[in-house]
């Protein structure tokens, strides 16, 4: 079967998936997972502004939620080869859940402070270095061999959805619900997705877990990468769009609120751009409508995404802005839908968690991207500091897109 069939969903599948009880129940835990997490990524953002006006306290609550990534996500990823998966899930959404409502009652009592938002932020987001390595392996593994393509662009397609549902449900509760309201329901639901889970039957095959020899895992892990160009090009890729692309996303509350003066639901909207376009992309892709090469839609798509960036940065009107991101969400489809497939189908079954799991410390130089927008934008602005950023994002994507290519 060549790329442009496999890129096709076929509704068949698409129904055989759904109709999968423990398919069903991965897919909509990740879902409301993943809202609750965009959900409070803005509002903590938009408290930040609030509490200090400053650009760089924003990125840095921002990045407190995304840097155990780059620290955990190696680690979780070989951890996740030996524990239950199931366990791991279950966990990674009770201790969220478990902070959100930490916060909530602080919130309530007049005593929440910025420190403690980064702080849940940083706790909470070392529950979720495990995503890529434990949830997201085992949508793949409860499809099967034959639908592990379309089960995975569903379930990327899904996650557009969430994060342009989070930043309008953050934007909205933030404005209407306080940040009291706001950590309540982020804690109800993500309990309720733990309960949810706890009735998923997951077999996995395990290996007793040496914690001495975790790295030896992670080092076999990378061995293996040097010799798979298709795997460089995704660890690649997805360290420079995290780091000087994705950074924006720190930027679009004092952007929103300062630049183009608009309320905190609008806001919402302005973060909800490119995840709407990343989710028609996405459903364009799995229909079959939009076919191209895996490895030109995973690199095509972050250097599209990287030039409708700078467009949206220099653009004058509030309205042109969610237009761009909008398009721009089409190139995040592209490398979204392919980062996860191209790591699940290169990969041999017995090393996908150590390798999606060095995945996600890729996702997680994101949060070092974020501090660097965020001191750019202390100095030039947001604007010119999102230009800056995707502008060398571009070139960086071009270079490793040719090397690799040569290689």
């Amino acid at each position: 079967m060549d790329s442009t069939e496999e890129m096709a969903l076929p509704r068949p599948a698409t129904r055989e998936l759904l109709a999968s009880p423990d398919f069903l129940r991965l897919w909509l835990v990740g879902a409301f997972a993943n809202a609750m997490r965009w959900l409070e990524l803005l509002a903590s953002g938009l408290f930040a502004y609030e509490v200090t006006g400053s650009a760089l306290a924003v990125t840095g609550v921002v990045a407190a939620r995304q840097l155990p990534q780059l620290f955990l996500g190696a680690f979780a990823g070989a951890v996740s080869e030996a524990v239950n998966r199931k366990l791991i899930v279950m966990l990674s959404l009770t201790v969220p859940a478990c902070v959100s409502a930490v916060l909530a009652t602080l919130a309530m009592t007049g005593h929440l402070a910025l420190w403690h938002v980064a702080l849940g932020n940083l706790v909470s987001g070392s529950m979720w270095a495990t995503e890529m390595s434990t949830r997201r392996r085992m949508v793949g593994e409860v499809a099967g061999s034959q639908r592990i393509v379309p089960a995975i662009a569903l379930d990327s397609t899904t996650s557009a959805a969430t994060r342009m549902i989070g930043p309008l449900l953050g934007g909205a509760a933030f404005q209407w619900l306080h940040m009291s309201g706001t950590y309540t329901m982020t804690a109800l639901v993500q309990l309720l997705g733990a309960l949810a889970m706890a009735g998923l039957a997951h077999s996995q095959v395990t290996r007793r877990l040496a914690l001495g020899h975790i790295f030896v895992d992670i080092a076999e892990g990378f061995a293996f990468a040097r010799t798979r160009s298709v795997i460089l090009l995704v660890f690649g890729i997805t360290i420079v769009t995290n780091a000087f692309a994705f950074a924006y996303s720190a930027l679009v509350a004092p952007l929103g609120l300062g630049e183009f003066g608009v309320s905190p639901t609008l806001v919402g909207l302005l973060a909800a751009g490119e995840p709407l376009g990343a989710l028609v992309g996405g459903a364009l892709i799995a229909a079959g409508f939009l076919r191209m090469d895996r490895r030109l839609a995973f690199a095509g798509g972050a250097a599209f995404f990287m030039c409708t960036l700078i467009v949206m940065a220099l653009s004058p009107s509030y309205w042109l802005a969610v237009a761009v991101m909008i398009a721009g969400g089409f190139g995040t489809a592209g490398f979204g839908n392919m980062q996860s497939t191209l790591m699940l189908t290169e990969a041999p079954a017995e090393m996908r968690s150590r390798l999606m799991g060095i995945v996600t410390v890729c996702i997680g130089t994101g949060p070092l991207g974020v501090l660097a927008i965020g001191l750019l934008a202390g100095m030039l602005g947001p604007r010119d500091a999102i230009v800056v950023m995707a502008s060398l994002g571009l070139a960086a994507t071009i270079a490793l897109s040719a090397a690799l290519r040569r290689r």
